[in-house]
């Protein structure tokens, strides 16, 4: 299913703190761990394993364990929020990077960086990016990402706005989008509403 909204209690209760105002920094980083966390299980879910003998203290069994390589490619500044508990949840992840910058006036992304991993064909490739707004900087991304040997590609965002599900959808059909809300739209500033403000400010405490 190309977009799937995690329907989750605890994806819920989670949101809802990132959401609010008067969370701090400290506070808005765990809520995001832990949401990305949920959100990237969801993301993972089909990725491919094999069957393997395993000895336990009692006896032999088989087991499944993980047999596809995986990616990540956060968005700059806001995606390196997500990057953690996804290093924690796949050791052996490769990890790369693009650097996206957002125009206030024209709200069109520019890429300042980009750096990723030489061998992307074959590998589980998410490309992570809080807010999937307009939806110019997560088609710019997942370009980049499918010009470099990826073939199997899901967006994971915090938050989206139904424009910007369209953009992506409409540019990339073969990507996924995994989310735990889409929300009413964007306002005159390209912001989604009700959102939950700037997510790199709110981040890392920066005005």
């Amino acid at each position: 299913m190309p977009l799937q909204i995690l329907d989750h209690p605890l994806a819920h209760h989670l949101l809802s703190g990132l959401r609010d105002r008067q969370t701090p920094p400290e506070q808005f980083r765990r809520l995001c761990r832990n949401l990305t966390t949920l959100l990237v299980l969801q993301a993972t879910y089909s990725i491919r394993t094999r069957q393997q003998g395993i000895e336990t203290p009692v006896g032999p069994t088989t087991g499944k364990v993980l047999d596809q390589p995986l990616a990540v490619v956060p968005v700059l500044r806001a995606g390196l929020g997500m990057l953690d508990p996804i290093v924690e949840l796949f050791p052996e992840v490769a990890v790369g990077y693009i650097g996206l910058e957002r125009h206030e006036d024209t709200a069109i992304a520019r890429s300042y960086y980009s750096k990723l991993p030489s061998d992307l064909k074959g590998r589980y490739t998410l490309c992570v990016d809080p807010m999937l707004a307009t939806g110019g900087s997560a088609t710019q991304a997942v370009s980049l990402i499918k010009a470099n040997g990826a073939d199997k590609i899901t967006m994971v965002s915090v938050v989206s706005a139904p424009e910007g599900v369209a953009k992506l959808q409409s540019a990339h059909p073969d990507v996924d989008i995994i989310t735990a809300s889409v929300d009413e739209g964007l306002n005159d500033r390209k912001y989604i509403v009700p959102g939950l403000g700037d997510f790199g400010d709110r981040l890392y405490g920066t005005p």
